[in-house]
């Protein structure tokens, strides 16, 4: 199956927030959506990073409760991995 293949199955889409909004907007839109990541760009275009449900957990174990006010920019991964469309998901899984 082809990156393109799952793209087009999923109903959301990528889905983004901005750098300079804080981890209780990444709850909210996580918890909105059903979903387990958000794409962090300032432009809906370039990835700049991303935010994961592990990334606010980790936060929340180490600063409590706290930390869901801090900005997305200070929590994010910021080495991501791409793929394009052609690719096939076991050559994703194989990157993972």
């Amino acid at each position: 199956m082809l990156v393109s293949q799952i793209l087009k199955s999923k109903d959301t889409g990528v889905v983004t927030i901005a750098p300079g909004a804080t981890l209780r907007d990444v709850v909210e839109l996580l918890a909105t959506r059903r979903i387990g990541a958000v794409v962090v760009s300032t432009d809906g275009k370039k990835v700049k990073g991303i935010v994961s449900e592990r990334d606010v957990v980790r936060e929340l174990g180490r600063a409590g409760p706290a930390c869901l006010d801090q900005l997305v920019d200070k929590v994010m991964t910021r080495a991501i991995y791409g793929c394009a469309a052609t690719d096939t998901a076991a050559s994703v899984l194989e990157t993972m």
